[in-house]
């Protein structure tokens, strides 16, 4: 903030019809007579008396310095002028009053402190607003003000202002219209925050509903679709437990001057003021069309100003009452065509690119995602309707609707999804209708087919015996998914059909990566859900068992550092698992790419080994059952919208009970560079072993390197023993990512860098917990000096190769050790 013109009313701030005097401060007693008194010393701002337009009532307001049309953006005493008479301004340590000269007319307007002041000063600072506050009052808020006008704002908004509710002290800021342009009194129009249900702005006229402007969508309004970034200004919306507001803020501060101003009228316009002409210009209207008039089309109803008429019903629902529609009242809105049956099997139609309904009787919870945002309304008999909160993070945030959806209208861009509820039989009308639009396109093409038929059956013919073979060979197999699907696997069954819908039949438009499991697909399910589907070649590696054991697994875990798996699919002998979409895939292609990993700062990097350090402790402790991944590294961490972190591929975990805590197997799988000694060469694994892979991948994330892939011309250590080198040598600042060390706190990153190492020590006894491992990571506790890490060289895992004469040990061309399950 600029330094501010100060103003101390230690006196009497008069007017009379006098030459203009600009004042930086009064001393007590003085007096200045002048037709319009001016406080000003510096800034774009002034303050002092003023009568608008034609009136010659006088008001104590404040305006621009600058811009030779006086323009006001503050009026005190707004609803009680000075009537042919003078005023004073008072200020002692009860606060400020405005009285006429005489004070015959008793107090005009009052400003009462909420506590005694020692030493009152009044100041009018650069942004416009005008403060009081107690200069003998030491406090380290330069905010600190006993009263500010910004508070308690009129028909402008300017920038730095707040534009909402301070849920603390319960004060609501909101804008009011003047009567007219020669009136600065309330006029019919008010514009505010609705904080019932999730916050929606709202223009009123007098007690009715004017207009709606719509929600914030994650970073912007949404119900003005051209409200975009621009180089001028930008906006921002606060949404916690202490405050809700809206404002903007001046890119540049010196180059515009902009507000906006709720009209007469009753329209919110954006004035930008053009030095050129001398004259506000409208930059943005945020009320333009028939539609933007509340609940035009009624509940129900959806309003398209490109229409004739403009209101039609939502699929689904007809009119209230036919002949008022006909006649264009549709006030009364729409009614569902099919009465709704709680518990009939009832699910949910997709309406796009729309302005979200009216959300006074709406919940929201911003940390749950789509998926379970369905589930929580179609469980609740009372739920019309959901959507995602946040686009931002899209599939994230969670707003329901308990009420007749109001104040609809579609957009040909920039709208919002929005899944209203339907009864079953709706649904089915809805699905069929596609079908019957294109009932002309089969029958032209209908002969065609038919002359097709023939060379395709022909074709079948000659392949019937192989088919047969191959039928006969995985007819054990889906005699086993037969019996796994009639399993209690507490977890939903997805029909082939609709997976293969939500992937656009599989297409490689959609694919997203392919593993030694199969190719994984991004999909879109009909209720606008995003999906990861995982789809297990024929040929793959991994067989009933893996696939299984994952979905039995995970299907029982819930943690935010875990992916989430909403389903499974085994139909027509497929082995298919359906998980949340991560729109930023998977660790290894931020840290390991040249060009990526530049956008991967400290901060981000330090959120993600906690994420996953906090998961890995699930899974080992907090979890109903004691898992052990058994293939932790970074491609097996995916990252959401915020990359936050979430371990996945829970193929070859292990589950434990009771007091187990290691086991033998005569089967290692894994992932060279992330396995740990006693699993690689003995197939012994536990909760450490899980840990070793955990400081491999830690070490990974602050280099930006993998550990098999690392060179040194110097030595042939890996990055693990190239980083225990470090250490010993006290030179931990030659394995840090370069892209890293500025964003840095260093002792932040050599003390992960070392928690790492304790991870990777060879001897799993010395290795800590993961439950330590996450107290190391958040608090400053002192660090025990790390020993040797195990396969610390590439010559270690030849040697360790040589030794496995066991059959049930090989070594593969994707650096994985495996008879049965190769890893990539």
């Amino acid at each position: 903030m600029n330094i501010p013109t100060i103003l101390l009313f230690w006196s009497i701030l008069s007017c009379t019809l006098m030459k203009s005097t600009a004042v930086d401060t009064i001393r007590p007693h003085q007096t200045i007579q002048d037709d319009d008194t001016i406080i000003s010393a510096g800034g774009d701002f002034e303050l002092g008396f003023f009568s608008p337009g034609s009136s010659k009532n006088r008001y104590l307001g404040i305006w621009y310095k600058k811009i030779s049309d006086r323009t006001v953006v503050w009026v005190a005493n707004r609803d009680r002028p000075l009537l042919n008479a003078s005023g004073v301004v008072l200020i002692n340590n009860k606060g400020i009053t405005l009285q006429t000269f005489n004070r015959s007319d008793g107090i005009i307007w009052s400003v009462s402190a909420s506590r005694s002041m020692k030493k009152p000063a009044v100041q009018l600072l650069d942004t416009g607003n005008l403060v009081l506050r107690d200069e003998d009052h030491v406090s380290n808020n330069v905010d600190d003000y006993i009263w500010q006008s910004f508070d308690y704002p009129g028909d402008s908004m300017l920038p730095g202002m707040k534009f909402g509710i301070d849920l603390v002290t319960g004060i609501d800021r909101y804008y009011t219209s003047w009567r007219s342009v020669d009136d600065p009194s309330l006029g019919s129009f008010t514009y505010r925050i609705d904080s019932n249900g999730f916050p929606q702005f709202i223009l009123w006229k007098g007690s009715v509903i004017w207009s709606r402007n719509g929600l914030w969508n994650g970073y912007k309004l949404g119900g003005i679709p051209n409200y975009n970034p621009n180089g001028i200004y930008k906006y921002k919306f606060v949404l916690d437990e202490k405050e809700i507001y809206f404002g903007f803020d001046l890119i540049n501060q010196t180059s515009v001057f902009i507000r906006l101003v709720l009209t007469p009228s009753g329209e919110p316009k954006l004035l930008v003021w053009n030095d050129q002409h001398e004259n506000w210009i409208v930059y943005l209207s945020l009320q333009d069309t028939d539609c933007d008039r509340y609940g035009l089309c009624g509940a129900y109803g959806i309003c398209n100003i490109k229409n004739t008429p403009r209101c039609e019903c939502l699929k689904g629902f007809v009119p209230k009452f036919p002949e008022k529609w006909k006649a264009a009242d549709w006030s009364d809105g729409c009614i569902h065509r099919t009465n709704l049956v709680c518990g009939t099997k009832e699910g949910f139609v997709k309406y796009s690119d729309v302005k979200l309904p009216d959300t006074h009787h709406s919940w929201y919870d911003m940390t749950i995602n789509r998926h379970e945002c369905r589930r929580l309304c179609i469980k609740n008999c009372s739920c019309t309707a959901y959507a995602n909160a946040d686009v931002i993070r899209r599939g994230h945030g969670c707003l329901l609707w308990f009420s007749e959806l109001t104040d609809i209208r579609e957009y040909a861009e920039d709208g919002r999804d929005i899944y209203v509820r339907m009864a079953s039989s709706e649904l089915e009308k809805s699905r069929s209708s596609g079908v019957q639009m294109k009932t002309e396109v089969i029958i032209i093409t209908a002969m065609s087919i038919v002359v097709l038929l023939g060379i395709i059956y022909r074709t079948v013919y000659k392949k019937r015996n192989l088919l047969e073979q191959e039928n006969l060979n995985i007819s054990l197999e889906s005699v086993a998914l037969t019996k796994f699907e009639n399993e209690d696997l507490e977890l939903p069954l997805f029909e082939f059909e609709r997976i293969a819908n939500a992937t656009s039949n599989f297409s490689n438009n959609n694919k997203l990566g392919e593993g030694g499991f199969g190719p994984v697909y991004k999909g879109t399910l009909d209720d606008g859900l995003e999906i990861a589907v995982k789809r297990l070649s024929k040929d793959s590696s991994q067989g009933l068992d893996e696939f299984k054991n994952e979905v039995s697994c995970i299907a029982k875990l819930q943690h935010r550092n875990l992916v989430t798996l909403y389903g499974c699919c085994t139909e027509k002998g497929e082995k298919i698992l359906i998980y949340e979409y991560m729109a930023n895939k998977s660790l290894d292609s931020f840290i390991f790419d040249e060009k990526i990993r530049n956008t991967m700062d400290w901060p981000k990097r330090y959120n993600i080994i906690n994420g996953i350090a906090r998961g890995l402790m699930y899974l080992h402790q907090d979890s109903k059952l004691r898992i052990i991944h058994r293939d932790l590294k970074a491609s097996n961490i995916l990252l959401d919208h915020e990359l936050n972190p979430k371990i996945s591929d829970f193929g070859i975990a292990r589950s434990f009970g009771g007091n187990e805590t290691e086991a033998n197997t005569s089967r290692v799988v894994g992932t060279y560079g992330y396995m740990s000694p006693e699993y690689a060469i003995e197939g012994q694994f536990s909760v450490k072993s899980d840990v070793y892979s955990f400081g491999v991948l830690l070490i990974e994330i602050v280099s930006g390197v993998k550990n098999r892939l690392f060179s040194h011309p110097d030595h042939s250590l890996n990055l693990v023993g190239h980083a225990w080198m470090s250490y010993k040598e006290d030179k931990l600042l030659q394995i840090i990512d370069e892209v890293i060390l500025e964003s840095s706190n260093h002792i932040e990153v050599f003390r992960a860098i070392q928690i790492g190492l304790l991870c990777v020590q060879h001897d799993p006894k010395d290795r800590p917990v993961m439950s330590e491992v996450v107290l190391m990571l958040s608090s400053n506790m002192k660090l025990p000096h790390p020993k040797q890490p195990g396969f610390f060289m590439e010559r270690c895992l030849l040697e360790a190769d040589n030794l496995l004469s066991n059959p049930k040990f090989s070594l593969s061309n994707h650096f994985t050790i495996t008879s049965l399950l190769p890893r990539h």
